[in-house]
């Protein structure tokens, strides 16, 4: 007797379709079911459907899973769709109707059949149905015995060169079987025979130039210990499997693009259906220019599949936030949050990725006193009661009783839970800090490090009691301090802690969510970058590099053709520079962009002593004599939304396409590219353009407004401090009658902290303006905490209000700036802005 097919009908897109059999495991060793084959080949659409588009598809079937048997299927079934496009090839005996692959339905239903590996030939056809030129050209490497991936990227590397003195670029494939695939766009003005003749010139001059390791001719005989460079693939009648197709293996590995670093690292591996779905929201589409080039995309097309690719991310960060809702819901059942006055949100929450996650150990004096341990993790406060506390003997084992998830906000509740209420009793924080993760099975083991602000640096881990005596209660687990514990000097500084906590007083801040597209430009903050010390060593596929531009930072609001820009701490810029209203016609849709408004020196480097000339000026008639003078430009390197669509839950690399593709850099407008290469070249480019320095910027990292964040770095070649000006002592010599120096100041816990004068990098005309707007200022007493009596003696004291910027060598031990420069006001800053640059070692992830 057969099986029951299971059977549900789902809408994918505009189309309707019956799924089958979603349980049945088609990958054994890994557990893979069909239903997470249609998944994945759901959510690549967009990347895969360029590369596959217009081509006739050559389908291979494990209907039993890839232990059965395969069926090779070229054919489109009676039973198929009527709305599934085809087209039909006349064979030499026969006809044969292959379906084309062109939208995100019929790719699903491909995985339906359990096609999982999908193959496709060079050309596509026609608008009539005709077939076309080849518009890429394939080489096949493939590892005989005794050689594999190491070897072929060898090859790759030397096959790259010779593409390249050929005028063509190409991009590497690893295959997911065996071996790499070559790419190279083509402008389709050669015939199949034509370019497969040149592969296989292509393929004999590598076998000369490395004849122990390369092999041309197609005897199988020959291949042990070489890589035959397949230049077949070429033929007008050949397939190759499609990029960002399964394949029928043991493994669900990948057919995944590639990029040239990645190749020459050690340990290069195929890559999982898992690993690729995680990287291309990151990277985006690595093979992207050959499909633009074969499909002869222009700035619309290329839109539309940015757009899909867009949505696609956007539809699975839809299906997360449902997701974490759900694991709320018993949270927010157990709570009426008009009589509890514990944090309740409403909101779907929001998964952090700044920064290092963090945890909070509660005292809670309930109807048994007990502690509550609880660690950030896909968005939530994962809680266990321990009713003994934590344990502090490696030999000791106590007692956690898994509960509801919490929300991030409870990280920071203090307070009292009244009687009657679910949990009443008294809230006390007891520790909190960061978490370093080394282990996390789902219900079964957690091991983490913690950085407490409070009870310092320990290893612990949890275990799930399943099957370890205690009656297999689902909430039981034991948690214990491992026997190798962390040196404490690996615990976390003040500062660090300081961000990691939560405020024990009023609860902790609110935690930061991007805002909707309707938020009003004056509720908008820039997302702030961390000092970084040194170079630390920077995946470039995990990060981004920029220049850092010598400027004022301002986001720039266009609506209906006008602009609107605001600085960091809110105040409007708009007046002051008229000529960026040229933003409204360089941005092709309305939106909220990031970027920094700088002054150009003769040699083209932003010079911010330059700017000064421009900020703070209101009066028209002073505006447009400055403009004349100094004219500004505004560098974009980022968007929050575009188009009314938010844009802040995004990646870094889907945000960057985004920008690229609605503002036309021309005029006062620019948007510089990322550098192309690792972080030690950035910064050589930068020191030899004269530029201030690199952000390096992490590409999964979404924008996180009014927070500094670690998945932003600066790195400056020069030390740059924010100060808060707090009087001046009189010069002498040509400086007599008047400032001599500025007394500096950086706002603490009791206020305004000294950290020394600066009496250098003044123009004559700086400080006849500096005198006149401190004139207005003057008071009787200090503003500082505590002044030097040197310094002291003789000074002017004046209001803090006014923020400006040194460059200085480094900081003393006694906390003062040694050699101080002045570079100039901060009109953008207000004084509670200003904290103190401290470098941290980062280490990346």
């Amino acid at each position: 007797m057969s099986p029951v097919t299971k059977k549900t009908t789902v809408q994918v897109g505009d189309r309707r379709l019956a799924l089958t059999n979603l349980d049945k495991v088609l990958y054994p060793e890994t557990g893979t079911t069909k239903g997470r084959v249609i998944e994945y080949y759901e959510r690549i659409a967009p990347w895969m459907i360029p590369h596959v588009t217009g081509r006739p598809m050559t389908r291979k079937r494990w209907a039993n899973g890839v232990d059965g048997k395969v069926f090779f299927e070229k054919n489109l079934p009676d039973s198929a769709p009527d709305w599934i496009r085809h087209h039909t090839i006349s064979h030499e005996h026969h006809d044969v109707e292959y379906p084309v692959v062109d939208e995100m339905p019929t790719l699903v239903w491909t995985a339906q059949q359990a096609a999982l590996e999908l193959h496709v030939p060079q050309w596509r056809f026609g608008p009539r149905g005709g077939h076309q030129n080849p518009d890429r050209l394939v080489l096949d490497l493939d590892p005989g015995e005794g050689v594999g991936l190491p070897e072929c990227v060898e090859v790759a590397l030397a096959a790259r060169a010779v593409l390249q003195g050929m005028g063509l670029e190409p991009y590497p494939v690893t295959s997911g079987s065996k071996g790499i695939h070559l790419y190279a766009a083509l402008d389709g003005k050669a015939t199949a025979q034509q370019v497969s003749d040149v592969a296989h010139e292509l393929a004999r001059a590598l076998e000369q130039d490395m004849p122990d390791l390369v092999l041309s001719s197609m005897s199988r005989a020959e291949r042990a210990g070489k890589v035959f460079v397949d230049w077949s693939q070429n033929n007008g009648n050949k397939t190759t499997i499609a990029p960002y197709s399964l394949r029928g293996r043991s493994l669900p590995t990948v057919a995944a693009p590639r990029t040239w670093e990645e190749l020459t690292e050690p340990g290069l591996a195929h890559l999982t259906l898992d690993e690729v779905l995680e990287r291309v929201p990151v990277l985006g589409d690595l093979l992207h220019p050959v499909a633009a080039a074969s499909l002869g995309v222009g700035r619309a097309d290329a839109g539309r599949w940015d757009g899909a690719r867009t949505e696609a991310v956007n539809e699975r960060e839809r299906q997360e936030r449902q997701e974490l809702q759900d694991r709320l819901s018993t949270y927010r059942a157990k709570r009426d949050a008009s009589r509890t006055p514990e944090p309740v949100p409403q909101a779907s929450p929001t998964v952090r990725t700044d920064g290092k996650p963090t945890f909070v150990i509660q005292e809670h004096h309930a109807t048994r006193n007990h502690h509550d341990f609880r660690l950030e993790h896909d968005g939530v406060l994962v809680s266990w009661a321990l009713p003994k506390g934590e344990p502090t003997d490696p030999g000791a084992n106590h007692l956690a009783v898994q509960t509801e998830d919490h929300p991030l906000e409870y990280g920071g509740f203090e307070g009292v839970i009244p009687a009657g209420e679910y949990g009443g009793g008294t809230v006390t924080i007891w520790d909190d800090g960061t978490y370093e993760l080394e282990k996390w099975r789902e219900g079964e083991e957690v091991i983490v490090t913690l950085h407490g602000r409070t009870n310092g640096v320990r290893r612990l881990a949890l275990l799930h009691t399943r099957g370890r005596g205690r009656g297999g209660d689902e909430k039981n687990w034991l948690i214990h301090r491992t026997k190798d514990q962390p040196d404490q000097g690996a615990v976390t500084d003040g500062a660090d802690a300081g961000r990691a906590s939560r405020s024990s007083a009023a609860g902790r801040e609110r935690i930061d969510r991007a805002a909707s597209a309707s938020t009003e430009p004056a509720e908008r903050r820039t997302m702030q970058a961390s000092l970084q010390k040194g170079e630390p060593a920077l995946d470039p596929r995990q990060w981004a590099f920029e220049m850092k531009w010598d400027g004022v930072r301002a986001l720039a609001t266009v609506r209906d053709g006008a602009v609107r820009l605001l600085s960091r701490n809110g105040n409007d810029l708009t007046d002051q520079y008229p000529e960026l209203q040229e933003l409204g016609e360089r941005a092709g849709v309305d939106g909220v962009f990031d970027g920094e408004v700088v002054a150009l020196d003769d040699h083209g480097r932003p010079s911010f002593q330059l700017l000064q000339n421009r900020m703070g000026l209101t009066k028209p008639r002073e505006v447009a004599a400055a403009q004349a003078s100094t004219p500004v430009r505004l560098f974009l390197f980022d968007v929050l939304e575009a188009d009314g669509h938010e844009l802040t839950r995004l990646g870094y690399t889907a945000r960057r396409e985004a920008l690229t593709t609605v503002v036309e850099p021309g005029g006062a407008i620019e948007v510089p590219p990322a550098f192309d290469g690792d972080l030690p070249a950035a910064m050589s480019a930068s020191r030899e353009r004269g530029l201030e320095g690199v952000v390096a910027k992490k590409r999964s990292s979404r924008y996180v407004e009014g927070r500094r964040s670690e998945s932003w770095l600066k790195l400056k070649h020069h030390a740059t401090q924010e100060v808060v000006v707090g009087g001046w002592k009189p010069g002498a010599g040509r400086r007599a009658g008047g400032i001599g120096s500025l007394l500096l100041g950086i706002p603490g816990d009791d206020g305004l902290v000294y950290v020394g004068k600066v009496g250098t990098g003044f123009r004559d005309r700086d400080l006849d303006e500096i005198g006149a707007l401190l004139d207005g200022l003057e008071r009787d007493a200090s503003p500082f905490v505590d002044v030097p009596r040197p310094d002291a003696r003789d000074a002017h004291w004046v209001a803090a209000e006014r923020v400006a910027e040194v460059e200085f060598a480094e900081w003393t031990g006694d906390g003062r700036l040694r050699q101080p420069s002045w570079r100039g006001w901060r009109s953008d800053k207000s004084p509670e802005d200003v904290v103190r640059e401290v470098p941290e070692e980062v280490v990346p992830d």
